[in-house]
């Protein structure tokens, strides 16, 4: 399976969940991979847990966030878009977590 990948599109950073090493966990847990393409930032290491990236300001303090799933893709850039499987508005962490939840992550 390939990688999801989680666009907060009004932010314009991404979540990138491994399609393994976090069975078992609970998601607060997961390691996961992060970028915040309006900074050009990455996160620190190979990979940090969900909790450190959902308590960042700009995504705890800025609900609702409109969030793009897709799959690993092939472009690069600013002006990149990524083709969504699916977009939702999550008002709060738990909307989040059912979206996980609905797409079998």
């Amino acid at each position: 399976m390939l990688s999801a990948r989680f666009h907060f599109q009004e932010i314009d950073s991404v979540i990138y969940f491994p399609s393994v090493g976090n069975e078992g966990r609970n998601y607060m847990k997961y390691g996961v991979a992060y970028r915040d393409r309006k900074r050009g930032v990455t996160q620190p290491g190979v990979r940090i847990n969900l909790e450190d990236v959902l308590s960042k300001p700009e995504i705890e303090e800025n609900y609702p966030h409109t969030v793009g799933y897709y799959l690993a893709s092939f472009g690069k850039g600013q002006k990149w878009t990524p083709e969504y499987v699916e977009t939702r508005t999550i008002a709060n962490l738990e909307d989040f977590f059912k979206f996980l939840r609905d797409l079998g992550i």
